[in-house]
């Protein structure tokens, strides 16, 4: 394997009411009511046997439209600079996205999901069951986030992303 590129094949699409950047929420945590589908390709459809039983699930995508990238950059929460490594910002040096999301139904090879943040027509890449007894860690911190002067609740309010 050239370790100089990795290649990966989208295993579906992921389907959703934003069009583009500024539409989508800036977490799915703050968007509960924003519903998506995510349609898997048939020849991949067998891997969702069992899936209908878990609340929620991890969705891993690329982010179709980034189109460069930047170390530093500014989060959509703060007005200050933080490296990319520590955000969850689209302009990263390899566009992958993750975003937890509720599954509300299974048909066939077709999962209807809320708390949705992603882009329509965006490539997903794998889908993986969000465990709370394996994601879930006791005293995790949330570096820069965890500051007492930012303000979380913009999200709460619908707050899209800019531009």
């Amino acid at each position: 394997m050239d370790m100089d590129e990795v290649i990966y094949r989208p295993i579906g699409i992921i389907h959703t009411g934003f069009r583009d950047k500024a539409e989508a929420p800036i977490q799915g945590v703050f968007a509960k009511a924003a519903k998506g589908e995510v349609v898997v390709f048939p020849e991949y459809a067998d891997g969702l046997k069992d899936i209908e039983g878990f609340s929620h699930v991890i969705l891993i995508y690329h982010f179709h439209l980034a189109d460069s990238y930047s170390l530093v950059s500014m989060p959509f929460l703060e007005d200050k600079q933080h490296g990319i490594f520590s955000m969850r910002h689209y302009k990263r040096p390899n566009p992958i996205g993750l975003s937890v999301v509720r599954l509300e139904s299974v048909r066939g090879n077709k999962l209807e999901i809320s708390e949705v943040d992603i882009i329509d027509g965006t490539p997903l890449l794998d889908i993986k069951p969000f465990v709370s007894q394996f994601d879930h860690r006791d005293n995790a911190k949330s570096g820069w986030l965890s500051n007492p002067h930012l303000d979380m609740v913009r999200g709460e309010s619908g707050r899209h992303r800019p531009e």
